[in-house]
């Protein structure tokens, strides 16, 4: 006998908004019409599909790596377990960025993975850009400005790049760890969402955490640290007299990063907490 999406989402101890959302997966119909049509018989294929996915979600999957796709910024982002699920909080970068950027203008003209071009003014540098999410919404947000993105991670570009281009974004991917490549090149603002778990955090091992690209994550140091130093000192020489650098961290690791940038010789400091009331970004302008 035939199973219905009821008797389908029955066989599975999973929050139903994210069964819904697999269903509309299979489907290739809204969340809403699973809703209201929660007796739709189901052909051989599509219980079969079903019952993958809520099985694979059901063992703690992120449901992102199962649909493939993550809302950031009001726009769909393709993700892969090479890359890390954008989050909500990460969206504050953007919107920093935006703020700094507001009034800015400059043309630009494409270019691939792996390409150089003539530095222009002004220009954004997102380092360890996973998904693209970062530089591809500022991309979208201000066409007119150079947006420059990097990672170490030749997988994780092609899916930024990706992005840029099912978005119709105009960014510059360069495969990179940190700075190492883009000797001689300066920006006027820097941005980042870099890993910054501690090494011994016991919830990398936790949840959706598992499933999510460890480098991208934690970079092993004992505080969660070491990447954003790495960050924040490689910073000076390629930021434009007035630059800024902006980047995420951990619950915990506010007056750190601050100590850091102070030590780097950034001022006008900057801390933005998220929804949450939590410090979350932190930044300084380079004079």
């Amino acid at each position: 006998m035939a199973s219905t999406i009821g008797d389908v989402l029955h066989r599975y101890a999973i929050e139903k908004r994210e069964a819904q959302m697999l269903f509309a997966h299979v489907l290739g119909v809204s969340r809403a019409s699973v809703i209201a049509h929660s007796e739709r018989t189901l052909d051989v294929v599509q219980e079969c599909l079903a019952d993958q996915l809520l099985a694979r979600r059901a063992a703690g999957e992120p449901i992102a790596y199962l649909i493939g796709l993550r809302e950031f910024y009001g726009r769909d982002f393709l993700v892969s377990p090479a890359t890390l699920i954008p989050r909500p909080e990460t969206e504050l970068i953007v919107e920093q960025a935006l703020a700094r950027l507001s009034g800015h203008c400059l043309p630009v003209t494409p270019v691939g993975i792996g390409s150089t071009s003539i530095d222009a003014s002004p220009s954004v540098l997102d380092l360890g850009t996973g998904s693209g999410a970062i530089a591809v919404s500022i991309a979208l947000e201000r066409p007119n400005i150079a947006v420059v993105a990097t990672d170490f991670s030749s997988d994780a570009l092609t899916v930024a790049a990706e992005n840029a281009r099912r978005l119709n974004a105009i960014v510059e991917f360069v495969e990179s760890n940190w700075y190492q490549d883009l000797a001689g090149r300066k920006f006027d603002l820097i941005v980042s969402n870099p890993p910054y778990v501690a090494g011994n955090d016991v919830h990398l091992s936790q949840g959706d955490l598992r499933f999510e690209p460890q480098t991208a994550l934690t970079d092993k140091s004992p505080d969660g640290l070491a990447s954003i130093r790495a960050i924040v000192f490689g910073a000076p020489p390629h930021l434009k007299a007035g630059g800024w650098l902006l980047f995420e961290h951990g619950y915990d690791q506010s007056d750190a990063c601050s100590e850091l940038l102070l030590k780097a010789g950034f001022v006008n400091l900057t801390s933005v907490n998220d929804l949450a009331g939590i410090a979350r970004v932190a930044g300084g302008q380079i004079r």
